[in-house]
């Protein structure tokens, strides 16, 4: 299997993954995390709406180059914000909610890093 197919349904299927996760169990996740609901119910929101776009780019056979950057660039600014978001909260957030913004952001980063390195290849049409 070639991971470059199926980048997009992968990286669509995490961040949809990832948002119910923590929008299903905000209230828990508050707690282990030490993080605000408000905090937690938008990062998972932010994931939701990602991931409608991640999913509809997979579906597509013909993508535009700017699709695709358009995709990197979200996921770069993800990463920006979860580090950002690590740093302001590092005083007041548990080692597991440190773990997971750090977590997260290394996961997009590696995807933006991906996508964009293969983003020829996304662009490719395909029958």
């Amino acid at each position: 299997m070639d991971i470059r197919q199926n980048i997009l349904l992968i990286d669509g299927i995490a961040a949809s993954c990832a948002g119910v996760a923590v929008i299903s169990s905000t209230n828990w996740l508050q707690g282990l995390y030490q993080l605000p609901e408000a905090l937690l119910v938008s990062m998972a929101l932010i994931n939701l709406s990602y991931a409608v776009y991640s999913l509809s780019l997979s579906m597509i056979k013909n993508r535009s180059m700017i699709a695709i950057i358009v995709l990197v660039v979200a996921n770069s600014i993800w990463v920006i914000n979860c580090l950002r978001l690590t740093f302001h909260y590092a005083d007041s957030a548990s080692l597991f909610g440190v773990f997971h913004l750090v977590g997260e952001a290394f996961f997009v980063g590696t995807l933006a890093y991906l996508e964009w390195k293969w983003r020829g290849h996304l662009t490719k049409k395909r029958i």
